[in-house]
Order: structure tokens, then C-alpha cells, then sequence
């Protein structure tokens, strides 16, 4: 008994100490980074719209293939280009922006909760944020929502902290922030600190003080300072085509309408959100029991008029993304921290992350019925190698994570928070030690190989009916999309579009250099001397299925 409490005392004053929180920051956002290609859509079309800035010398519009990309404004694209301009190009590089503004958004949470609170429940708020699925998955993203919400917590913060000390600087703060968010990603960094401050500030009664700030004449200028140049530039550069379509199509399309298919049922962050906090679901729902008191303490209430803030508003959006819901989750982290001792129930608080591992663990048995029903090409590709990938060392892996959970399950000298701690360590081992890795091996490896064989080959290439610009980025190069290409390019196709393209060029011109999984590489050849379509006149078979020259 001795020893139990002796190590209970020790897992419970190393799982608040700084340096596991340092450790559990880098295993996080740092480890594996640059381990896997990048994805696509998203990080695809980032990088691309980076390289291209490089490439150009525009560092005011951002340009993907040679068109204008006006889907987000420019931070982002800037720090990219600064870290592989420093770095080389990498995708450690690519990602290194994100990651960094991960790790400074858990410190300014860690710093706001150490102050309000203290020291051990801003660890431990820190230690969930982390190990949180989404928020690690967005941290070592090459895209720009690790760095909004970085400003979206900054902000919210200081507004915090200018309610309990009204002071000038504080609020500055405030519109910096604001400020560099809007050059991030646009309205939405200012529309939920605007809403939830007015909602706070008036269930407090204190609705002047608002108005008071919101009409600070001092602050909409350092807004204007860091925000205006750049929509300017844009506008002297490109005209008003970014904000047509920006403010217009995804913003306001967004919300009213569906982009680019994503569209969800009425109730879909109430199925999102326990996938998003994976594995602390459980630790979330022992809350919910406390919403009278919670809504009683200053902060709490704070905090929640947050999350459900961002909750109602998307749920009412036309277009739905997991990753919406993390604007609205860094209060959750909070909350969580500071009420541990409300998690009492062992199963509330591992079946989610049990139920998660288990889906992990049986993923090559489910691989198998995937493909046994998938009906297009790419899908049946993708099916059957990632039968291979998932080889004997990951079958190992992932049940070893499981019995490691199953004996914490059991684990009776230390509380169930720290227990939960522990698995949230597991699953990011588990999540990017092996399965991101192989589902990227399976959908972006191919893509990969695919454009850096294109540049070396070093002949005209277009995209045919294909959304990977990815591709692009390993090319080197712009790859413009066509729906009629000619003699002498290499077209790159996802493996479904093949018979498509034998229709239009006539299936014994395609000549295959590479295909692999979900996607092909060919070239258009001429029609050989003394062939029915090389005659005057005379045209293919558009009917016969497209052969492949090795």
C-alpha cells in the first residue's frame, strides 16, 4: 500500500510539472512533423499558394496553378515562405508555422489560467489541450487555423483581463490581436470575440463598459495599422475580385450555403465534438452536471458563453467542418482543468478512447469490407494498399496501445484525470506514430512520387478533372487543369478518370509512367503512323478501355 501511494504522489507531481508539459508539447506538435507528405485538399493548396509567392516575387496575392486563390488572406502564406526560405523546402518547414503557433497558443492559455487560477490547473489545462485529437491534428497542419485560434485566445484572454483591470494597454492588446486574426482568416476573428464579449459583459450588467471598448477610437486604429496595408495592397494589385469572393463566397457562402460539399445534418457537432476532444469526451460530459454552478462563477460563465457561442453559430452554418468547433474548445480546456475533481466515473471517462483504439486496432479487419463494397477505382486502390501498409508492426503497435489503456482502466492508486492524461499520451503515439502515417502512405505517398517524377521528367504537364495540388508542390511547378489535353503532356489523373481520358485522346495513346494507389501519371502520345485516327478524317474508338504502355 506504501508503494501505491508513493507512486501516486510521484505520477501526480510529474504530470503537473513543466517539463512533462514541455515533453508532451513536442511529442504533440513537434514530433513526426515533417514525417509524412502533405495532404490534400488543405495543406495542398497552402503550400502551393506559398510556392508560388516564392516563386513570383507577389507577396500580395496569393496565387495555386497560376490562378488567384482569395480563399484566405495572407499571414499564413508570409510565414510559410518565411520558414522555408530559412529552412529549404521541407514539409517540416511547411508545418513549423503551425506548430509554433500551437505551442504559443497553449502558452498564452497557460499563462491566463496560472494567473486566474493557478499553477497546476494551467498545467494541466495545457496537458489537454495538447493531447486533445483536433487541436494536435491542426497543429502540425500546414494550414492556417492553428494560427487563428492562436489570436482568437489572445484576444478572448485580454478581454478577460481589461473586464477585472480596465487598463489602455490591455485593450490595445485586444485589437492587435483582432488585428492579426483578421489578416489570418477574416471576420470570424473578430465576429466571436465581439459576440461572446457583448453577451459576457451584459449577463454581468456591464454592458457600458462594452460600448465603451468596442468604440475605443485608439483601438480600431491599431486594427486599422496591422490589418489595412495588406487588403489595400490586395486591392491595388488584383482589384476587387478577393473581395468578392472572400467576403462574399466564403464567408457569407459558407455560412447561408455548402462549400465544396461539405454539408451536415442539423445535429452534426453533437457527433463531431466527443470525436474532436478524443480522448478527455468523458472528462466533458462530467461538466455538464454543473452548469448552474458553473454559470454562477464570473469565469465559468465566461468560458461557456465561448464554447456555446461557436457551437450555436455553426451548427446553424451551411457549411460544417470538425475543425470549427476548435474556435469554441479552449474554454473547454479551462473548465476541464479546474473542475478534475467532477470526473469520478472510470467508465464515462475511458469508453470514448476505448472505443476510439479499438476502431485503430480493427482497421485492416475494416479495410477489407471497405473494399469488398467500394465501387469507384481510387477507392478500391486505396482499399487493397492499405491492406499492405497496415503490416504486422502495426497490428503490434496498435494492440499494445490498447492493453496499455485497458491497464490504465484498471490502474486504482491515481485519479482518473491523470489517468486520462496518460492516454491522451498513448493515442498520440498511436494516432501519429502509426496510423497517420499509413493512411498518408496510402493517400498522399502516391501523389508524391508521382510529382516528383513529373519534375524529373521535365516535360508539359496538366491536371486532368483532379483536386491535388499537392502535386504542384512536389513538381515544382504550376500545373494547369484541362479538360482536353494534348499530344506530348504528362497529364496527372486520379486512377478513376482514366477511362474518361481514353475517351477523349483515344485509349492506345496513353502511355503510363507512374500509378499507384489512388492516382496515375501518363503521357498523351501521338497517333502512330498508319492508325485509324492518324488518317485524314478518320477518329478513335471512344468506346474501348484505355490500355497503359509500360
Amino acid at each position: 500500500m506504501t508503494d501505491q501511494v508513493d507512486l501516486s504522489r510521484l505520477l501526480g507531481r510529474t504530470l503537473v510539472s513543466p517539463w512533462f508539459l514541455a515533453l508532451v508539447v513536442w511529442l504533440a506538435f513537434f514530433w513526426q512533423l515533417g514525417a509524412v507528405p502533405l495532404y490534400d485538399l488543405d495543406e495542398g493548396a497552402f503550400t502551393e499558394a506559398t510556392r508560388e509567392m516564392l516563386a513570383s516575387g507577389n507577396f500580395i496575392t496569393p496565387h495555386r496553378d497560376g490562378e488567384p486563390r482569395y480563399d484566405k488572406p495572407v499571414l499564413i502564406y508570409w510565414l510559410q515562405a518565411a520558414s522555408v526560405s530559412a529552412l529549404g523546402w521541407s514539409e517540416f518547414a511547411l508545418r513549423l508555422p503551425s506548430a509554433l503557433a500551437a505551442g504559443l497558443w497553449l502558452l498564452a492559455l497557460w499563462w491566463f489560467v496560472r494567473a486566474r487560477l493557478d499553477a497546476n490547473t494551467a498545467t494541466i489545462a495545457g496537458l489537454v489541450m495538447a493531447l486533445g485529437l483536433q487541436v494536435a491534428i491542426i497543429g502540425k497542419a500546414a494550414v492556417a487555423d492553428a494560427l487563428l485560434n492562436l489570436f482568437i485566445a489572445l484576444a478572448f484572454f485580454d478581454i478577460d483581463r481589461w473586464r477585472l483591470r480596465p487598463r489602455t494597454g490591455t485593450l490595445l492588446r485586444v485589437y492587435l490581436w483582432l488585428g492579426l486574426g483578421f489578416l489570418t482568416k477574416g471576420p470570424v476573428a473578430v465576429f466571436f470575440p465581439f459576440v461572446v464579449s457583448l453577451l459576457y459583459f451584459s449577463s454581468l450588467r456591464a454592458w457600458r463598459a462594452w460600448l465603451t471598448a468596442v468604440l475605443d477610437w485608439r483601438g480600431w486604429l491599431v486594427f486599422l495599422a496591422v490589418a489595412a496595408p495588406w487588403y489595400l495592397a490586395i486591392y491595388l494589385d488584383d482589384g476587387s475580385g478577393f473581395f468578392e469572393s472572400f467576403f462574399l463566397g466564403h464567408n457569407l457562402g459558407r455560412y447561408g450555403g455548402v462549400k465544396h460539399g461539405h454539408d451536415g445534418f442539423p445535429g452534426y457537432y453533437f457527433v463531431m465534438l466527443p470525436l474532436v476532444l478524443l480522448p478527455f469526451t468523458g472528462w466533458f460530459l462530467s461538466l455538464l452536471p454543473r452548469l448552474r454552478r458553473l454559470w454562477a462563477d464570473d469565469l465559468d460563465r465566461f468560458l461557456l458563453l465561448w464554447f456555446v457561442t461557436v457551437f450555436v453559430v455553426f451548427s446553424f452554418s451551411g457549411t460544417k467542418l470538425p475543425h470549427y468547433l476548435v474556435y469554441g474548445i479552449t474554454p473547454l480546456f479551462i473548465l476541464m482543468a479546474r473542475h478534475r475533481d467532477a470526473l469520478t466515473n472510470r467508465w464515462l471517462a475511458f469508453l470514448p478512447p476505448l472505443l476510439f483504439v479499438t476502431v485503430i486496432v480493427a482497421l485492416p479487419e475494416l479495410l477489407g469490407l471497405f473494399a469488398a463494397r467500394a465501387e469507384r477505382a481510387h477507392e478500391q486502390a486505396m482499399f487493397e494498399q492499405g491492406r499492405e501498409v497496415l503490416d504486422l508492426g502495426y497490428r503490434f503497435g496498435t494492440w499494445v496501445g490498447l492493453l496499455v489503456i485497458l491497464a490504465l482502466l484498471r490502474w486504482p492508486p491515481i485519479a482518473l484525470w491523470q489517468r486520462l492524461v496518460l492516454v491522451g499520451v498513448v493515442q498520440t503515439l498511436l494516432v501519429f506514430g502509426l496510423l497517420v502515417p499509413a493512411v498518408f502512405a496510402v493517400m498522399q505517398e502516391p501523389v508524391k512520387q508521382a510529382g516528383l517524377l513529373a519534375r524529373q521528367l521535365d516535360r508539359p504537364t496538366v491536371v486532368y478533372r483532379t483536386s491535388m495540388p499537392s502535386f504542384s508542390v512536389y513538381r515544382d511547378a504550376i500545373t494547369p487543369e484541362t479538360d482536353q489535353p494534348q499530344v506530348g503532356q504528362l497529364v496527372f489523373l486520379r486512377v478513376d478518370k482514366l477511362a474518361r481520358l481514353a475517351q477523349v485522346v483515344a485509349p492506345n495513346r496513353l502511355e503510363r509512367r507512374y500509378r499507384k494507389g489512388p492516382v496515375a501519371l501518363v503521357l498523351i502520345a501521338p497517333p502512330s503512323a498508319g492508325s485509324a485516327e492518324a488518317r485524314p478524317g478518320a477518329g478513335g474508338d471512344s468506346s474501348a478501355r484505355p490500355t497503359a504502355r509500360p
